[in-house]
């Protein structure tokens, strides 16, 4: 492994006769190799991908000779003596992927087999015991190399002492630690202290990054000399923080502090490298398959065939090589002369190359940007940056048309037939051992999986778009033209360049070979330059979690979800349909008499005329541009709430017209339309990364913006229903965003409410409004609700008296009075206003970063609105993580179940599910059992589970 290679040169040469221990963060590498190398299996079907990265590496370093001493260091369990002082420590760090957990015990048996010592310990983290072992070390004059990229063991760099980033193959001394926490390594832990990581649950204290507080220390000296001197700092929020914080800045550093007086394990000449057992370590790595391994060592006969295992162990190895250091610089290798692929021969040459190499950037041309109504036009490849080919598979003369394509007339371009290409291509595309890099993966997943396109299930994927987006979501778009220019410099050619623009455009498919090469090629070459540029970034970003765990997990189950559509009842939507336009004549005939005339009512001009000129209602707004009235939503509420003159009964009925012609043409009309004749079903998109919270989105069509509580959101979800022998079932997280809050800001009076099931905004009124439990009305219920959610979302106390129909003062007492009774919640937006000012985004209470682009603004409205954004972001965020998380483990439990129901769609907080009559009782039960227990909060996770023929019986 090259990275491994790297590395071993990275290690100073000991000396003969000197002292120089390697200490290898064994579990921190365990995890590196796992996300950096693609999945393999060894003959039995065991995965193996993380145990070949790590024998690569011992190999690298046993037949390098880079030290006197070698040992490898585990963590031991979960529950360290951290847990004892404080119990939320690290407690919400996810479960292992289950392709990593039969490889950590393997891992051991292959540190075993190389001789090399192995270190852990029950109640101390590898950290601690990494302490321990390099200060016994350089107390007797010896060297210590700490193998590791983790921040947290930058404390123990001193003279004698460094680490060895792996990934980047750089060693790290106290410059480079400066330049990570800004103070020297002897000091890192008072600014870990201070500034927290919710990776690890360590508290910190809130609005204090790492720049304030290495600025703080920097100035103050240590933790106990700036809290003991809060009085002098100017800034009364940060003061403020510090003063109340104290105490978790005192726990925070016992929680990052190394104990490097652990006992050891191991005597110190323990350690010494010593040369492993041939027959154990040969015995050990061909029962993984590990050839390479066996041949670098000199073991015995790796005589290589086409055979999986030995391709797996090459593959493996330049995958690997791949993501730590790629050998062709992604930035400046020129783009252009990229090969059309027009034989056989030629294909199965790019087969064999893409193959060897491990990762293959892979892209699909098709006539409909539909997934599932897509014709594949042909498959592009990219091996290394500059390094790509397109494969014409169904081009037609440039004079054919659509029909020509399923049957290539013999004017077209040469190519390969569909099915012989396709057929050399399947191989390549299902090798578990060939990473294949996409971007926007899911689109040609699903064009691929078609069998009118090959019927091929792509395995294993990443997809850049996603990397992007697990990184900076709201920062910009992600979009390949974007990152390109974002991140590689480099403007691709666009598709209008080669297809033309409105009427004149053509279809791909009739796009001459030149053309299409230069365009498609150099769609695969960028998206595998991206690659090499952004995925080793996730680690650094503290990101990889959230996309190995979450995002890239999403693909496939979205693919399918998308396959399987849900059915639609055209003539109960025609029934609807008419319903509707019956009540709009209705509507339409009474508008006209409070308005004393016909008029257009879909004329947003003739509206104004008669509302601000000849009714003379207030509240009127011309517009600058056109001098016309306002007549959107906004104006017609405001106009909707002066009473019960004439004027304002027009404006609410004209809501209501525009709510059912809103409902009218989008659903009626726009389902009738989406429904596949092939199935009877409607097929959403759900777009991964649109928007800035991380929630998914649903267009052609949209069905996450049907009204949930109005009559008509209801009779339009009555059109959904279950295929016959089948029911639909809702499963749907109950008020998540608030008890997110009551996470986020552990407030103690909502956990108490949701422990103990009452009623949320029942509670919140009696403690706003200081009334018995018993004598909450419907109405001190209500305002508690509105306040609720509106609180979430930043609502100012104009717009609550808007909500609640009383005036800004009014409004403005029950904010202060909620408050009052809740100072964590105000605290808690403080804190999120302040970090996204500092830091340029907020984070979830999952680690994912969302950015908040205009929280710098001048203009005191954009910023306005970037706070309000600031403080919403880690709730829509949040609950997004959930249900992801949730979406990503339930396809599983059912199939592990043996049960046949399957996720059709997700809309916000709500799963719906089609589900065999006969089991739905398990399927709840199992629904409801890994959705409530996906992630820990401090309080419950509850969801409904409703079932029904419609969607309607189901919500």
């Amino acid at each position: 492994m090259a990275g491994a290679a790297a590395a071993a040169e990275a290690v100073p040469v000991t000396p003969p006769g000197a002292k120089h221990l390697v200490l290898i963060d064994g579990s921190g590498y365990i995890f590196r190799a796992f996300h950096a190398l693609p999945p393999m299996t060894r003959p039995d079907g065991t995965p193996v991908n993380a145990v070949f990265g790590f024998t690569q590496m011992l190999s690298r370093f046993l037949t390098d000779h880079r030290g006197s001493h070698l040992a490898v260091v585990f963590d031991a369990s979960r529950v360290t003596f951290r847990n004892e002082f404080y119990p939320a420590y690290k407690a919400h760090r996810p479960d292992p992927p289950p392709e990593l957990v039969p490889q950590f015990a393997l891992i051991r048996e292959a540190t075993e087999a190389f001789g090399v010592a192995q270190v852990e310990l029950p109640g101390f983290e590898a950290d601690d015991m990494i302490a321990a072992y390099a200060k016994h070390f350089a107390a007797q004059g010896g060297e210590v190399t700490i193998v590791s990229s983790d921040k947290d063991l930058m404390q123990l760099v001193r003279p004698g002492v460094q680490m060895l980033d792996p990934i980047k193959q750089k060693p790290i001394r106290e410059p480079e630690v400066f330049e990570k926490f800004g103070v020297a390594p002897d000091k890192v832990v008072d600014v870990q202290a201070l500034a927290g990581d919710p990776t690890d649950n360590v508290p910190g204290v809130p609005g204090i990054g790492i720049k304030t507080a290495a600025q703080l220390i920097g100035e103050y000296g240590d933790l106990e000399g700036l809290l003991a001197n809060t009085a002098k700092i100017k800034q009364p929020k940060r003061r403020e923080a510090l003063e109340q914080n104290a105490e978790k800045a005192r726990i925070s550093k016992r929680l990052v502090t190394l104990d490097e007086n652990a006992p050891l394990t191991l005597a110190i000449e323990a350690l010494e490298v010593r040369p492993p057992e041939p027959a154990a370590l040969t015995k050990f790595l061909q029962a993984q398959g590990f050839r390479s391994v066996v041949a670098r060592m000199g073991l015995g006969e790796a005589a290589g065939d086409a055979g999986t295992r030995a391709r797996n162990s090459a593959v493996a190895a330049h995958a690997a090589a791949q993501a730590a250091a790629p050998a062709a610089d992604p930035g400046t290798t020129p783009y252009g002369n990229y090969d059309c692929v027009t034989t056989i021969e030629a294909l199965r040459g790019w087969i064999a190359e893409a193959t060897r190499a491990g990762v293959v950037a892979l892209d699909t041309e098709t006539d409909s940007l539909n997934a599932l109504r897509a014709n594949l036009v042909g498959v592009c490849l990219a091996t290394a940056p500059g390094r790509a080919c397109y494969i014409p598979l169904r081009h037609v003369a440039s004079g054919g048309t659509q029909g020509d394509m399923l049957a290539v007339p013999e004017a077209a371009p040469p190519q390969i037939p569909f099915d012989e290409a396709m057929a050399a291509l399947r191989p390549l595309l299902t090798d578990r051992s060939v990473l294949k890099v996409l971007q926007h993966a899911k689109y040609d997943l699903e064009v691929l999986c078609r069998a009118e396109n090959g019927g091929i299930a792509v395995a294993p994927v990443d997809d850049t778009m996603l990397i992007s987006y697990a990184m900076e979501a709201g920062k910009h778009g992600h979009g390949m033209d974007e990152l390109s220019v974002l991140h590689l410099g480099h403007k691709p050619i666009s598709f209008d360049e080669v297809t033309g623009t409105g009427r004149a455009r053509i279809s791909f498919a009739q796009v001459a070979l030149d053309k299409a090469t230069a365009y498609a090629a150099e769609d695969a070459d960028v998206t595998l330059r991206l690659w090499h540029l952004l995925k080793p970034r996730l680690r650094e970003d503290g990101s990889l979690a959230l996309y190995e765990q979450v995002e890239r997990r999403m693909v496939p189950v979205l693919r399918d979800m998308e396959i399987a559509g849900i059915k639609v009842d055209g003539t109960e939507l025609a029934r609807i349909g008419e319903d509707f336009v019956q009540r709009m004549a209705q509507l339409e005939k009474q508008i006209h008499e409070l308005a004393g005339r016909p008029f257009n009512i879909g004329s947003p001009k003739q509206l104004g005329e008669i509302l601000f000129d000849e009714m003379k209602l207030p509240g009127g707004r011309r517009s600058k541009a056109t001098g016309a009235w306002g007549t959107d939503a906004a104006v017609l509420e405001e106009v909707a709430t002066q009473g019960s003159n004439i004027g304002a009964v027009l404006a609410r009925t004209v809501l209501d017209w525009r709510q059912l012609s809103k409902l009218k043409s989008t659903y009626v009309d726009g389902l009738a339309a989406a429904i596949d004749p092939r199935d009877g079903r409607v097929h959403t998109d759900f777009s991964m990364a649109n928007t800035s919270t991380g929630r998914l989105a649903s267009t052609e069509p949209n069905l996450q913006n049907i009204p949930v509580r109005s009559a008509e959101g209801q009779r339009i979800r009555q059109a959904f229903v279950a295929e016959p022998g089948h029911v639909l079932m809702s499963a749907d997280y109950s008020q998540i965003e608030l008890r997110l809050l009551a996470h986020l800001a552990d407030v103690p009076a909502l956990r108490e409410a949701f422990a103990t099931g009452q009623d949320i905004h029942s509670r919140t009124a009696a403690d706003i409004f200081h009334l018995p439990p018993d004598a909450v009305d419907k109405e001190a219920r209500r305002r508690a609700k509105t306040i609720n959610f509106g609180i979430i979302y930043g609502m100012s106390a104009f717009g609550l008296a808007g909500r609640l129909g009383i005036g800004p003062g009014e409004a403005k007492g029950i904010i202060d009075a909620y408050f009052a009774q809740y100072p964590g919640i105000r605290d808690a937006m403080e804190r999120l206003k302040e970090e996204a000012r500092l830091q340029g985004y907020v984070s979830t209470s999952f680690g994912r970063k969302l950015w908040i682009p205009d929280i710098g603004a001048k203009d005191m409205v954009r910023r306005a609105g970037a706070e309000r954004a600031a403080i919403n972001a880690p709730f829509q965020g949040g609950a997004a993580e959930v249900i992801k998380r949730a979406m990503v483990r339930v396809p599983g439990a059912l199939r592990q179940a043996g049960l046949a129901a399957r996720m059709l769609l997700q809309v916000h907080d709500e799963l719906v599910f089609e589900v065999p009559e006969a089991e739905v009782d398990q399927t709840s039960s199992l629904v409801r059992s890994v959705m409530e227990g996906v992630v820990t909060l401090r309080v419950p996770l509850a969801v409904e589970v409703g079932t029904g023929r419609s969607w309607a019986e189901a919500h």
